[in-house]
C-alpha cells in the first residue's frame, strides 16, 4: 500500500489547499483578536454596570469564559500558523518514501 501512495504525486492537490491555508491563518488572528477584544470590552462594562450580586457573578462568569476561549482559540491558530512548514515537511516526506 505504501508503495501505490509513493508513486502518486500529491503536491499539485496539497499545494492550493496549503496555500489557503496559510492565506486565511494571518486574517484570522487578526479576526479573533478583534472580536475576542469587542467581546471582552462589552463583557467588562456589563459586569461594572451590574448591580445584584448574582448578574455580577453571571457576568464575570462570562467574562472568564470568554477570554479562556479567545485565548485558546488564538494559540491554537498562532501554534497551527508555526506548525504549518513542519506538517508540510513531513507530507512531503510522507508521499515520496
Amino acid at each position: 500500500m505504501l508503495n501505490l501512495l509513493g508513486a502518486v504525486d500529491f503536491n499539485p492537490v496539497l499545494a492550493p489547499v496549503l496555500e489557503v491555508i496559510n492565506a486565511i491563518l494571518w486574517p484570522a488572528i487578526g479576526l479573533v483578536g478583534a472580536i475576542g477584544t469587542i467581546y471582552c470590552i462589552i463583557l467588562g462594562v456589563r459586569l461594572a454596570k451590574a448591580d445584584e450580586a448574582g448578574s455580577r457573578e453571571k457576568a464575570k462568569k462570562d467574562l472568564i469564559g470568554a477570554i479562556i476561549g479567545f485565548v485558546v482559540i488564538f494559540v491554537l491558530i498562532v501554534g497551527l500558523k508555526v506548525l504549518m512548514p513542519i506538517l508540510q515537511d513531513w507530507v512531503s516526506t510522507q508521499v515520496t518514501t
